[in-house]
């Protein structure tokens, strides 16, 4: 009990106080106020001492219902669901966008195929070979005005014939 604790406060009183004691066995509280150990004890005792209508409110305060407990509980577990299905919405609509992507360029190489395979087919036909084959072989020739029959598309995009055409013979 050598010890000299001085309880020490500044401006700042409650968030920074030290304890010491002086030689005489005395608490300092503050910057001037000697109390003796045995009244310092009493005073702490108390200070402590809460009414039990106090400790009951602060254990009522303290502790939670059932009914509360199955509420938060429930939010938790609806929460948890929310995050999960949320990271599998990501993740399938990340799988999406890169399907997506990969038949884009599946369908950019088959473009690019077919307009190799159009230029290639069109490139080894010879148009004035084929002219001359058609007027002179098979013996064709251009119509000429009373030959040309105009009829009006409805939309369609090919022609169905049901019977002959008026003047063919």
């Amino acid at each position: 009990m050598d010890q000299v604790v001085y309880r020490v406060s500044t401006a700042y009183r409650k968030s920074h106080s030290v304890d010491i004691r002086d030689n005489t066995g005395y608490y300092v509280d503050g910057n001037t106020v000697r109390v003796a150990p045995a009244q310092w004890e009493e005073e702490q005792t108390r200070k402590r001492q809460v009414s039990s209508k106090t400790r009951k409110n602060r254990t009522k305060a303290m502790s939670m219902s059932r009914g509360f407990v199955v509420f938060l509980s429930a939010m938790s577990i609806m929460a948890m669901f929310m995050c999960v299905s949320y990271v599998q919405l990501k993740t399938e609509i990340t799988r999406q966008t890169k399907r997506i992507a990969s038949l884009q360029t599946d369908l950019n190489d088959l473009k690019s195929d077919n307009d190799a395979l159009e230029n290639s087919y069109e490139a080894s036909v010879d148009l004035t070979q084929v002219y001359e084959i058609a007027t002179e072989k098979l013996g064709m020739h251009y119509p000429n005005e009373e030959q040309i029959v105009s009829y009006n598309a409805d939309g369609s995009g090919y022609v169905r014939q049901y019977r002959d055409v008026p003047g063919d013979k």
